[in-house]
């Protein structure tokens, strides 16, 4: 159901909203594949369903094609309890579409079409301006400084937020092919890096806007611009955290892979709800890896995202049978 006109949010997530096909055929190449399975997709829109199921209201900002496959997305968003009412559809620029190929436990080779893509078509209004003032935590990512009028949109969201007291959050989310190179994802990155409270990026990502050097000279050097929080997702390596004080490292819990699309949005939601709830930043990387857990035993990406009763039975798990989830500092 969605949530009444004027409700604030405890999320309000500005970004990409994708159609997903996942190949149904597993261990064959995309050439070879011959039907797919359709699924909701795109960092933000994942976050956003895995936040809602999480227990927190959510709303999302963002433009999809004036087309059939947005009535599905909007949909779908809708039916997870996400408000929807700032989501545009725009005429003349397409709904962004991936195909994954399905070959566990270490090849998900994906496609993007993303020419003249809706999402860099978002901006903001009096009202979305307002919505973002009340909420308590306020996402974006990168892809949306890849174009205007989104990147115009997604640094004036940030300031709005930042002026405001809210808890701003950037996922890096680069996709090559939403960029001329590497080195622009990255300056415009760095660009925003001030008005940004959490960092979530992979050890990749983390590279494109910390510079040269080891993990911890990179995560040093985004921390000294202003960022409170960066959170490094190592994929089967687990994860690490840094503030200015303190640093983590969190094994991953065990769990036997499917796929490993839409894990990274996973983790982001699992471990913003906890630091929402106001959980320390140890556990709430360990839920964040429980819920990571729970999305590569499955396929797809924002279907996949887990309710809260099933993150902590990943957690209960983890705690009997020792299978991962440890953090050290």
């Amino acid at each position: 159901m969605r949530l009444s006109q004027g409700c604030a949010v405890d999320a309000c997530i500005m970004g990409r909203i994708g159609y997903d096909l996942h190949a149904v055929e597993r261990h064959r190449p995309l050439a070879q594949v011959e039907h797919f399975s359709r699924h909701v997709g795109g960092s933000s829109a994942n976050i956003a369903v895995g936040l809602a199921r999480l227990g927190l209201r959510v709303g999302i900002i963002s433009s999809v094609g004036k087309d059939e496959l947005a009535e599905y997305l909007i949909a779908f968003l809708q039916n997870e309890g996400i408000d929807t009412r700032f989501v545009r559809e725009v005429q003349g620029y397409n709904t962004s579409l991936c195909l994954t190929q399905v070959s566990p436990p270490n090849d998900f080779h994906q496609v993007f079409y993303r020419q003249n893509p809706a999402d860099s078509r978002i901006e903001i209004a009096d009202q979305e301006r307002e919505y973002i003032r009340q909420s308590k935590l306020f996402l974006v990512n990168g892809t949306g400084l890849s174009a205007s009028p989104a990147r115009e949109a997604t640094m004036e969201g940030l300031k709005i937020a930042r002026e405001a007291g809210v808890c701003t959050i950037l996922d890096v989310d680069y996709r090559a092919s939403s960029w001329k190179s590497s080195l622009d994802a990255g300056h415009a990155v760095a660009g925003v890096l001030p008005m940004i409270e959490v960092l979530l990026a992979n050890d990749e990502e983390l590279a494109l806007v910390g510079g040269p050097g080891p993990l911890d000279a990179q995560a040093a050097h985004v921390l000294g611009r202003g960022v409170n929080i960066v959170v490094c997702k190592l994929s089967a390596r687990g994860v690490k955290a840094y503030t200015t004080s303190q640093q983590y490292f969190g094994e991953p819990i065990s769990v036997e892979v499917v796929s490993t699309i839409g894990a990274g949005d996973g983790f982001a939601a699992g471990f913003l709800s906890a630091l929402h709830r106001g959980i320390p930043l140890p556990d709430a990387l360990w839920y964040g890896n429980a819920a990571a857990a729970v999305v590569v035993s499955r396929v797809s990406c924002s279907d996949a995202m887990p309710f809260s009763g099933e993150v902590e039975e990943h957690l209960r798990m983890a705690r009997t049978h020792g299978s991962g989830g440890r953090f050290r500092s």
